[in-house]
């Protein structure tokens, strides 16, 4: 079977091609260039069977979906809770019901991985008014990359991925961290959006709502000015007065702007502490997983990460972080596995689709 998956991140939009489970051609651009996506998909791609889109957030779906326009509308709804890629999303279904009219298209959700949560990780302690409806909850999101992660750590260490309990970190232009227990998450960093939990790029993490509602309540900025400062111009970004990709912020530290020094300072402590926080919610830790362009192209800023793990036990292989592909960075032997795993996220859509077209159940 022949996909198309269009994937969009936090700052760019991936197109691939997978026939039979294997990716033949991939390419990725920004945001801002989604007025050229028709000519580029149309360049990489014949007719596919199916195309898969990734979405941020589907709600309380727990698998794919077939979309209409009364489905897509309804994940259109959801813009304000990932408003940096679920636009993105609607705006490439349409683009493909128009190029390749007749051909199904398929919404697959970062959420979904989350929908079981145990009502511990999932509810907030908000009045019971507020959460009965179980609307105003911890979603979660990074699913389809946390997934495709742990059937591929389930293969590397020749272990049931039923049988694992990991640490999940997806480190790209947006963090976050999922603990895994019997295949399905049992808590994560983000929560009923995408800015709860660690630093990112361009988005806070957790922020004191008492702090938030100090700010709004001096006029000085509104609902919407707040919520695009969470978003957009805060985390890595915001500190730094950079555009928040990591690399940038590596390269003004080096120069030596204690500004930047700063803001990678708060960006590892705030990561290390979901770690920890991820860990205890599980009964053992078997693995601790790396994945996302981050954890893959910046060696360097990863051993510094690993360098404050140390209460966890993980025994890591210096000359091993430094290389490339797939890998254990831990030594042999050790007690905990710590795997750095390219992000594949098309595969996992593609797996998806199909299972979709033959009427699988994707939910597990």
């Amino acid at each position: 079977m022949r996909i198309l998956t269009l994937s969009p991140g936090a700052s760019s939009l991936k197109a691939a091609v997978v026939v039979h489970g294997d990716t033949t051609v991939t390419q990725t651009w920004a945001h801002a260039d989604i007025a050229a996506f028709a000519e580029r998909v149309h360049a990489i791609s014949a007719t596919p069977d199916a195309v898969a889109v990734r979405f941020a957030h589907g709600g309380s779906r727990p698998r794919p979906v077939v979309l209409d326009e009364s489905e897509l509308a309804n994940l259109e709804r959801l813009t304000a809770l990932a408003p940096t890629q679920q636009p993105v999303s609607v705006q490439a279904v349409r683009l493909m019901w128009s190029l390749l009219p007749g051909v199904p298209v398929i919404a697959c959700f970062d959420t979904s991985f989350h929908n079981g949560l145990p009502e511990a990780a999932a509810r907030y302690a908000l009045p019971r008014t507020w959460t009965r409806q179980n609307r105003l909850r911890r979603y979660g999101f990074h699913g389809l990359s946390c997934r495709y992660a742990l059937r591929r750590t389930a293969r590397m260490l020749g272990r049931d991925s039923d049988s694992l309990r990991l640490v999940c970190c997806h480190l790209g232009s947006a963090v976050s961290v999922t603990a895994i227990r019997d295949g399905h998450s049992v808590d994560t960093s983000m929560g009923f959006t995408p800015v709860e939990g660690a630093v990112s790029s361009t988005r806070s993490g957790s922020v004191d709502p008492g702090l938030l509602l100090h700010v709004l309540s001096t006029g000085e900025i509104g609902v919407d000015e707040l919520s695009e400062t969470l978003f957009l111009r805060s985390g890595l970004a915001g500190m730094t007065g950079t555009s928040g990709d990591v690399r940038e912020v590596l390269a003004a530290r080096a120069a030596g702007d204690s500004e930047a020094d700063i803001a990678i300072g708060v960006y590892l402590h705030r990561l290390r502490r979901e770690i920890g926080a991820a860990a205890m919610s599980l009964d053992r830790l078997d693995a601790v997983v790396f994945t996302g362009g981050v954890a893959e192209h910046q060696p360097a800023l990863l051993s510094e990460l690993l360098g404050g793990l140390a209460p966890l036990g993980l025994q890591i292989s210096s000359s091993r972080v430094a290389e490339l592909g797939d890998r254990l960075i831990s030594v042999d032997g050790a007690a905990v596995a710590v795997l750095m795993i390219t992000a594949r996220i098309e595969l996992e859509l593609a797996r998806a689709a199909e299972g979709t077209i033959a009427g699988m159940d994707y939910s597990s």
